[in-house]
């Protein structure tokens, strides 16, 4: 790899907003003014002087384009992320960059008011966020062990970012180490919540870019056997029983369903999801009951759900207990598709509610519904991609590729189906998945069934189902890194009647 070439491609494909902000990310680690930066060419030749780059050691390049949310560049490049170790850009640092990141141009210009008192308006006038946080610093008024300055401020302009700079002090004030090696449970609760074994640096949840297992091979796991003996009390023997994530919040959350039907101007082949709108009123009515907010996005393109699923990431989820979002499309492996024929992955859905992406979801379930073919195969020998039997009331939503679907904390995945299988659609029901999903939700949430048991209901129930041909066959497939039981409190209204 001709490593100078790769970093002239990074510098070609950066913005100047992105320029300054990877600066500001460096600032630690070259103990310079990030401003002193002309060009990310300067920045890189800087740091490669002081051992901090290299060809053989690219890990901050990519932590530093992970952080700032161009994973693409990376791909372009042909560099993995798996290279990936771990961080070396502080916690703090992070913070203030996604922090800045909330914050819009008027936001700033009342942020830049109330600091008039403390600092000299010249200095402030043209000055980014990055810029502001820079003079802040320079000036004394905040500091990686005191931020109650800047938390002040927000107080009066955006106090829902004050969310963030709580968590982080919570976390700085967890105790980092111990004269007892960390136990095996503790290294895998580590590696379920950040998506790496780095001890060092609770506040970096960039995920691995590990899968779930979406073939037949058996997933790796941590061997702990040379990890060292620890004697343990009594009551540490003891089993433990499960906890469950906490259901007090004064919102249940946002459920965010976006439901593709025409699809009468795709650039690839594919028909109107007839039946789609029976799904999407059962799940409305369902996660209403339950006590979500619901959102609903019909007939969206491929850069119209990454738009959805960025709006919904930004929203503060402080209050909520859990994140809920159902796609309902065209589906091919590890994707669906936007009603313009673009594949949007699966795991680009997911990631803008990894840890740092959306702190007011961190150790909260996010839970991702995904009505759509995964492939081709029927479970039973019959065409399936070929012309749809128009006059069978039973169809499917196919169409074939093959991507992975990544690892993070505190997620469900429920699949319609299995990899490279197809799922199936009644014209006029619906779904066979969504909609056994939400009348065993009806059935079980008043019963105090936790979720995933729920789901393995489902499972029976749409194995079960065949078309009057008897040919059709279909199996979901439930995937989590939950760490905890969700249990859904049991409302004190009626459950919807559904069909």
């Amino acid at each position: 790899m001709d490593f100078q070439r790769v970093l002239l491609g990074v510098e070609k494909d950066l913005s100047q907003d992105e320029v300054e902000a990877i600066a500001f990310l460096c600032t630690d680690l070259l103990r310079k003014n990030p401003n002193s930066v002309s060009s990310v060419s300067d920045l890189f030749t800087m740091l490669m002087d002081e051992d901090r780059l290299s060809a053989e050691e690219p890990q901050l390049l990519i932590e530093l384009l992970l952080t700032i949310q161009r994973p693409v560049i990376l791909r372009e490049l042909g560099i993995s992320d798996r290279m990936f170790t771990a961080s070396q850009i502080s916690p703090y640092r992070k913070l203030l960059y996604h922090l800045s990141e909330e914050i819009t141009s008027e936001e700033l210009k009342k942020m830049k008011f109330l600091l008039d008192k403390d600092l000299p308006r010249k200095k402030l006038e043209k000055k980014t966020t990055l810029g502001v946080f820079l003079e802040m610093e320079r000036r004394d008024l905040i500091n990686e062990d005191n931020l109650d300055y800047l938390a002040n401020i927000f107080k009066s302009v955006f106090p829902l970012l004050n969310e963030k700079i709580r968590r982080f002090s919570e976390d700085k004030c967890r105790p980092r180490s111990s004269s007892l090696p960390p136990e095996p449970n503790q290294i895998l609760k580590q590696f379920n919540r950040t998506g790496s074994f780095n001890m060092n640096d609770p506040m970096h949840p960039l995920p691995s870019m590990n899968s779930f297992n979406t073939s037949n091979e058996p997933v790796a796991s941590l061997d702990t056997s040379a990890l060292p003996e620890i004697k343990r009390s009594e009551s540490q023997e003891n089993i433990e029983v499960l906890k469950k994530y906490q259901m007090t919040g004064k919102k249940r959350g946002i459920c965010l369903i976006v439901n593709n039907n025409d699809f009468s101007r795709s650039t690839v082949a594919l028909k109107e999801r007839k039946g789609t709108n029976a799904d999407e009123d059962a799940l409305k009515e369902v996660f209403e009951w339950l006590g979500f907010d619901v959102e609903i996005h019909q007939d969206c393109n491929g850069q119209k759900i990454h738009s959805v699923l960025q709006d919904l990431r930004k929203k503060d989820h402080s209050q909520m207990d859990c994140l809920v979002c159902c796609f309902l499309s065209h589906g091919t492996e590890g994707g669906v598709y936007g009603v313009d024929g673009k594949v949007v992955k699966i795991k680009d859905m997911m990631s803008p509610f990894y840890g740092q992406m959306c702190p007011s979801l961190v150790e909260k379930p996010k839970l991702f519904f995904i009505q759509a073919c995964q492939g081709t195969n029927e479970l039973r020998p019959i065409q399936a991609d070929g012309p749809e039997d128009e006059t069978s009331e039973v169809v499917s939503d196919a169409r074939v590729a093959n991507e992975s679907i990544p690892v993070a904390a505190d997620f469900l995945l429920g699949m319609a189906t299995l990899p490279d299988y197809v799922s199936f659609r009644d014209k006029s029901n619906g779904t066979w998945y969504i909609q056994s999903l939400c009348q065993n939700l009806v059935k079980l949430v008043p019963k105090g069934i936790d979720l995933v048991s729920i789901l393995t209901e489902v499972n029976n129930d749409v194995s079960k189902k065949t078309d009057n041909t008897q040919r059709k066959k279909q199996m979901p497939q439930p995937s989590f890194s939950l760490r905890k039981r969700v249990v859904f409190p049991i409302p004190k209204r009626p459950p919807p009647f559904l069909n």
